[in-house]
């Protein structure tokens, strides 16, 4: 299979960013993306303006960030032509989306976040719904902010990539929870803005600065065929569902690449000749094996079963024979931090 890098949850000066949409996609494209997935809020202007394509190895996709009247729920949508109502409840923009053949991911499920009264948290609140597609289990800019203090806004201003350790654990066991009844799809973002902002009452400083953010949460997809790079539309289109494909069927993780390229991660079940992927849901079968392999030593690879911790190695690969149902994904630490965290594999449910 083809790996591709590419960094989600993205903001342009179509709503609250402070980046030109060809200067953003050219960052990507200088810190060696693969892809980016713009998510202005409730907008697809950058995509009838016509900015979707390749700018380098680049390849820019437009979906939009819809939210309810309270300004809450908010949802990242691909795949659609125009954006909905922010006057209509979470639960029906949810379904418009899967109705009009596109994906969904909740963003920031958990936010908590409370030192800046300007930005207050955006948690999910409407979960009576079942056609989202995905959660955003890993949210740059929510975790810094969720994180940030007096005492600590120094470091964290200058140095945003020291500040982000792991996925909120209460997201982690709402996705694993969900995946007990049906394949929700993990994803990690950004949320990057770029804002600009007053730090010390004398200092403006430009806080998550593209080219910075590009090098921190990333989400990483497996495609059975090359992604070809052209400016021909129908190649476009062509590559634009093949990268919404993979993300509609889980075949994809979430890294953390301020600590080191997580490119080359593996995690699959075998069984004789036959290979399954992440997002797949499979029989519980005799000889069924999981097979996992991280792409740097000094890593912790550990498995989880039904949300549970059930095996902890110190190696850079392992194998695990299933003998019990359940949904298993992996996370990887590599020197003591959160790095890898996979999509799940669904056995015998």
């Amino acid at each position: 299979m083809f790996e591709y890098v590419g960094a989600l949850h993205i903001h342009s000066v179509y709503s609250d960013g402070s980046g030109e949409v060809k200067d953003i996609a050219q960052y990507a494209n200088e810190t060696g993306l693969d892809f980016i997935l713009l998510t202005d809020h409730n907008t697809l202007r950058a995509l009838h303006e016509g900015f979707e394509g390749w700018y380098g190895k680049t390849l820019l996709l437009v979906g939009c960030e819809i939210n309810d009247k309270e300004n809450k729920n908010h949802y990242l949508a691909f795949g659609i032509n125009e954006p909905y109502s922010t006057r209509i409840p979470a639960k029906e923009y949810v379904s418009k989306v899967k109705e009009a053949g596109g994906i969904g991911f909740i963003a920031h499920p958990n936010e908590k976040r409370s030192s800046m009264k300007e930005h207050p948290a955006y948690p999910w609140t409407e979960w009576n719904t079942e056609d989202f597609t995905g959660i955003e289990i890993w949210n740059h800019m929510s975790e810094w902010m969720e994180g940030l203090t007096e005492q600590n806004k120094y470091n964290y201003f200058l140095h945003p990539l020291k500040s982000i350790s792991a996925p909120p654990s209460d997201t982690l066991e709402i996705w694993d929870k969900l995946n007990l009844k049906r394949k929700v799809v993990g994803i990690g973002g950004v949320d990057a803005h770029a804002h600009k902002v007053n730090v010390f009452g004398f200092v403006e400083m430009e806080v998550f600065p593209y080219k910075v953010l590009f090098k921190s949460i990333r989400t990483h997809i497996l495609l059975n065929d090359e992604l070809k790079i052209s400016t021909e539309p129908h190649l476009i289109n062509s590559a634009k569902k093949q990268i919404y494909k993979s993300l509609e069927e889980g075949r994809c993780f979430v890294s953390n690449s301020y600590h080191g390229d997580a490119k080359g991660f593996r995690f699959f079940a075998e069984e004789g000749k036959n290979i399954y992927q992440m997002g797949d849901s499979i029989p519980l079968v005799n000889d069924l094996k999981l097979q996992i392999e991280a792409p740097k030593e000094n890593v912790n690879i550990r498995i989880i079963k039904n949300g549970e911790e059930i095996l902890s190695t110190d190696s850079s690969f392992l194998e695990f024979l299933v003998k019990e149902k359940g949904v298993y994904r992996v996370e990887v630490y590599l020197n003591q931090n959160a790095w890898i965290f996979s999509n799940h594999i669904r056995i015998g449910l």
